[in-house]
Order: structure tokens, then C-alpha cells, then sequence
């Protein structure tokens, strides 16, 4: 277990002294948001990104593109073309240019989305960030970028810090790729596709590919922007996507609710037998959170979709469960904090990718859960969690989001929990200690960037 930094004050997670019932507003999805931020940036004219969510990864992701000469103009709109209010992004695409430094913190969108963009700036774009982003995977990334036309210094790391020697173009092509540790490497390859030369062919050669619902999210959103994808699922061969080159449209974009950070509030619920809605979750969607409606339901609760949004109901009895979690492994420690609470076993599995994470999440949830007197074990490609009786203690966070809201979550029923660092769910749910509290009274907060 990790010493608490000194600047790291303690946060005493709240116990629930009953049934929690709300209504939580969700910020906006951080998968989206920087997926539309860079679609429009390359588009050929200028769009609106409505209701993005307004947190650290989105910020160094907006910092950068207009480090690249990309204007975005906030502001805050009544009514829209889709008839969404609040807080717009309009995003009025320029020549990309250097030199220029992109700070990554710890984002992997921001690591990964942004070098084949940088090829095609013209000048040297200097990418760095946190010391955890050194340690991430972005090698395949890099080497792809090279095989199609990139030139990348990088010291022979195959990791940050390094510059991408921007061109004004790039040519593109065919590339071959493993994208076991990460979905982002395919996701990172297409967005920026249409504007290469030949456009892309990906051909993933791993044995297995994480968050599969991602990269559906990618095509998606650029078949909406005006690209044409060949997919596996439309027929194309496996493991194998096309983009064909060609101009992007500059659309007028709302961002969904970032389902998988409805996941504290529902698990609040379930752990309770109280009831959460969520406005907004939307019937049809590719975000992986929407897979909490089936999970949390085996889990033992309920849901329903409402006119008022997704209404979910716990009994306060919670089983534990065997799952493959490998499309939606970012539920999982939200879902491992749920089952060291069960009446049963829950076996996790599918996700060894999650140990390339912003830290190695099952190591960590390993070391906290068992910290606070549980039975978890690691296994080759998840974890066995055995429920104990769990006691307080320091709950540590590895500057993970996701491990902040699990140690929250575990809080809400376990006397003594204290959260070292909260302050890192800003990466993705800023202002979370608030509307976990606003949730406790019963209150309906509103998430900052709704």
C-alpha cells in the first residue's frame, strides 16, 4: 500500500443512514466530448459541440487543439438545432500548425487522438504530461504513424515524452496494428483518417481488443460527421476498418450523459435499496456505461426507462456475479467495490488490459479492498473477490478517478473510509464530493458541464 502524499488531504467518505433517493445529472461524456472536439476540429467548417463535459481530460484536450490553431469559442445557448440548452462549444477548424506543446496529463484520449492529428500540423508538435504517461502504452500507436508516413522522435521509447514532426499531411494507407491494451489504438488511427491522402485500412492483429463499444463510438460519430467506415460489423472483413479520405462536416453535436459516472450514484442505490434516476440516458447508445442497466440488474436491482430518464431501484441485497467485463472494463472498479459487498463470490474477468490503465487498476483495487479487510485475489485476466466483513482505513486513489468513486462507493456502507485524494474525480466528474453529497440529502444536483 502507497504512503498518502502530503498534499493529499483525507476525505472522510460519507455512510448512508438510509435508503438514497435522488435524481443525479450526469456531466457529459468524456468519450464523447473528445471524440467531437477532434472530428470537428478537422473538419472542413466550423460546428457545435453542445453540453461537453468540462473536466481536466477535456480541458487538456480543448488546450491543445487550440495550441494547434483550432478556435474554440465558449459560450452558453438557450435552444439548438436539437434543441439542448446550456453550455456550447463552437469549433471553427484552421491550417494545424507548430511548433507546439500538447500537454497529455494522464488523458489517453489526449495521448493517442492527438499524435495522428499532429501530422497533420505543419511544424513540430511536442507532446508531454504526467509521469504516469510515460508509462502507458502508445508504442503501437507510434509505429503505425510511421508505417504510414509519420516521422516521430521519440528516443526509441515508443512512449511520451516525444515530438511528432508535422508535415501539413499525411499519407496514409494500410497498417497493421495490436491493439490488445487498448481500443484507443484503432479509435486514434480513424478519427483522423479522413484527412490522410489514401485515407486508412486498420488491420488488428491481437489476439483479443478491449472496448469493443469504443471504437463502435468512433465509427459512429465520423459516419455522422460525413466519413465513409467499412466495419466488421457491416459486413467487411474481421478485424479489419476503412476510412475512406475525404472532407469532414462541421455538425451541431450533443453530448450524451457520461454513463459510465452514473455508475456511483446507481451502485448508491443498489447498495441502499434506494432509488437514483438518471435524465437523460438515452435509449440507444454506444457508450459502454449502458451496460450498468444489465450488471447493477444482475446484482440485484432494477431499472426502467422513463420519460424522466433511467430510473434504478435496489433492494439493499446485492449477489455477487460472474461476468466478462472486456467491452466495459472501465466498469470495473466500480463493480469490484459493489461485490465486496455482496452476500457472494463475483469473478471478474476480461480485463487484464485494466493493468495498463491510468494505474494498474486490478493491483490497486486488489491492495484497497483488501486494505480495508477484504478477500480479493488477482487473477490472469481479472479478479476473485470473496466478500469479508471490511473495516475503515485510507482508501488510496493512484490519481485514478475510477478509483476514487469505488472507495466512495464502499463508504456508503462501511464506517471509517477516507478517500486519499478525491480531488482526482475532476479528470471526468468534477465536483463529485458535492453530488455525492447533494445525493445523500436527497437533493438534485446538477453535474458541472451538463
Amino acid at each position: 500500500m502507497t504512503e498518502t502524499p502530503a498534499h493529499h488531504a483525507l476525505w472522510p467518505a460519507p455512510v448512508a443512514d438510509g435508503a438514497v433517493h435522488a435524481t443525479v445529472t450526469v456531466p457529459g461524456s468524456k468519450s464523447v466530448t473528445n471524440r467531437a472536439l477532434v472530428l470537428a476540429a478537422l473538419a472542413a467548417e466550423p460546428g457545435w459541440v453542445r453540453r461537453p463535459l468540462r473536466s481536466r481530460d477535456s480541458q487538456l484536450m480543448s488546450d491543445a487543439l487550440r495550441a494547434l490553431g483550432v478556435g474554440i469559442e465558449e459560450t452558453v445557448s438557450s435552444s439548438s438545432a436539437e434543441g439542448a440548452g446550456g453550455e456550447a462549444w463552437r469549433i471553427i477548424p484552421a491550417g494545424l500548425h507548430g511548433p507546439a506543446t500538447v500537454d497529455v496529463g494522464n488523458a489517453g484520449t489526449v495521448m493517442r487522438f492527438l499524435p495522428p492529428v499532429a501530422t497533420l500540423a505543419a511544424g513540430d508538435i511536442r507532446f508531454d504530461g504526467d509521469p504516469r504517461s510515460y508509462e502507458r502504452p502508445l508504442g503501437q500507436v507510434i509505429s503505425a504513424l510511421r508505417t504510414l508516413g509519420a516521422r516521430i522522435d521519440d528516443d526509441g521509447r515508443g512512449a511520451l515524452p516525444m515530438t511528432v514532426q508535422g508535415g501539413g499531411a499525411l499519407e496514409g494507407g494500410t497498417v497493421e496494428i495490436d491493439a490488445s491494451n487498448s481500443s484507443q489504438f484503432v479509435s486514434a488511427l480513424l478519427l483522423s483518417a479522413p484527412r490522410f491522402n489514401q485515407g486508412v485500412e486498420v488491420r488488428h492483429t491481437g489476439a483479443t481488443l478491449p472496448s469493443m463499444p469504443h471504437i463502435r463510438m468512433t465509427v459512429e460519430m465520423l459516419r455522422a460527421a460525413g466519413a465513409a467506415v467499412d466495419t466488421p460489423e457491416a459486413g467487411g472483413e474481421k478485424n479489419v476498418w476503412r476510412v475512406a479520405p475525404g472532407a469532414l462536416l462541421g455538425r451541431d453535436m450533443v453530448v450524451e450523459p457520461d454513463l459510465s459516472n452514473a455508475q456511483p450514484f446507481m451502485a448508491a442505490a443498489l447498495i441502499t435499496g434506494g432509488t437514483v434516476t438518471v435524465p437523460d440516458w438515452p435509449r440507444r447508445t454506444t457508450q459502454p456505461g449502458d451496460a450498468l442497466r444489465r450488471i447493477f440488474t444482475e446484482m440485484g436491482g432494477s431499472c426502467e426507462l422513463t420519460d424522466a430518464g433511467l430510473v434504478f431501484t435496489g433492494t439493499g441485497k446485492i449477489h455477487g456475479i460472474d461476468v466478462d467485463l472486456s467491452e466495459v472494463g472501465e466498469l470495473t472498479p466500480g463493480i469490484a467495490a459493489v461485490a465486496a459487498l455482496a452476500d457472494s463470490e463475483s469473478v471478474l474477468r476480461g480485463v487484464q488490459h485494466l493493468r495498463l490503465h491510468e494505474t494498474d487498476r486490478l493491483a490497486a483495487l486488489t491492495a484497497e479492498i483488501n486494505g480495508l479487510g477484504g478477500d480479493v485475489t488477482e487473477t490472469a485476466d481479472g479478479l476473485h473477490i470473496r466478500p469479508r466483513p471490511l473495516h475503515g482505513g485510507v482508501f488510496h486513489t493512484y490519481d485514478d478517478h475510477r478509483m476514487a468513486t469505488a472507495g466512495a462507493v464502499i463508504g456508503l456502507a462501511v464506517k471509517g473510509v477516507e478517500i486519499e485524494n478525491v480531488g482526482t474525480t475532476a479528470k471526468t466528474l468534477p465536483d463529485f464530493p458535492k453530488m455525492w453529497a447533494d445525493m445523500l440529502l436527497g437533493e438534485a444536483p446538477t453535474g458541472a458541464g451538463a
